[in-house]
């Protein structure tokens, strides 16, 4: 037999936002754990806002185009169609670009 309980809805609201809260620091902590990098929020907004992860990235590393190409071995252009999304860039560009930034291709997608 399944028991009910009654609750408020402003009671039902403050248990979800705890739940979302605790699931927020959950993940924070298996981040810290694995030895995940940190990104200052601002970095983070832009991407969530939709700005191209390439850009964000060589941004927050303090790299222009330029630099990145030259780090990377990837044509400034390829690195500018991306950033602008006109282009996606191969699997192997994309794993150049990832390494000379520290970070994985997933990170770029």
């Amino acid at each position: 037999m399944t028991e009910m309980i009654t609750i408020p809805r402003a009671e039902y609201e403050r248990l979800r936002e705890a739940a979302e809260d605790l699931a927020d620091l959950e993940a924070y902590d298996r981040a810290v754990a694995a030895g995940g990098e940190s990104m200052p929020a601002e970095y983070v907004k832009r991407m969530i806002g939709g700005e191209s992860p390439l850009r964000v990235y060589r941004e927050y590393r303090g790299l222009t185009q330029a630099a990145l190409a030259e780090r990377s071995e990837v044509n400034r252009v390829q690195i500018a169609d991306i950033e602008a999304g006109r282009k996606t860039g191969s699997v192997a560009t994309l794993g150049k670009l990832a390494t000379a930034l520290g970070v994985t291709i997933d990170d770029l997608a």
